[in-house]
């Protein structure tokens, strides 16, 4: 099984990137494509309902807990250190493409979405964006787009990756 490509949603906080992200999942889901997302999260979190059965096994010690059904699968698991895109995207299954929302100081293609009303790269990294998403008027050498250009963005990330 290759691993497919994948490419980085990034930007401030309150920027619009998961309100983006989940326009642009649907935009290439649409057009036959499998997605898998990764979230990236600075701190803990918690996906277990406190006193469920999982939420039940983590607190008395396990090191992973699944839960499975006849349409869902999770994993949660206890790491050491963060674990790299490069780890996580075997875990996702068979899909396609796969867009992180996060991970501004990862290695992968960035697309950053701007604060509203501006269009100029803030805190990706300068030598991995590749366009950037907004509401004001390029101030960059990279391809910019609309918030509201998904189509758009869709073809450019097509392109870019080599999907067509």
């Amino acid at each position: 099984m290759s691993v497919p490509p994948g490419i980085c949603i990034v930007g401030s906080s309150g920027t619009g990137k998961t309100t983006f992200l989940e326009k642009l999942i649907g935009e290439l889901e649409r057009r036959g494509f499998r997605v898998g997302t990764i979230k990236h999260h600075h701190g803990d979190f918690e996906m277990d309902k406190p006193g469920k059965d999982t939420w039940r096994h983590a607190r008395a010690g396990a090191r992973s807990v699944c839960i499975s059904s006849p349409r869902k699968f999770a994993l949660i698991r206890q790491v050491e250190a963060e674990l790299s895109l490069q780890e996580i995207v075997p875990l996702l299954g068979p899909v396609d493409i796969v867009l992180a929302e996060g991970y501004k100081k990862g290695d992968w293609p960035q697309i950053e979405v701007c604060p509203p009303g501006e269009t100029a790269a803030r805190v990706g990294r300068k030598d991995r964006l590749i366009a950037l998403v907004g509401d004001g008027t390029a101030q960059d050498e990279l391809p910019c787009f609309g918030r509201e250009d998904v189509g758009m963005v869709a073809d450019f990330i097509i392109d870019f990756l080599g999907l067509n």
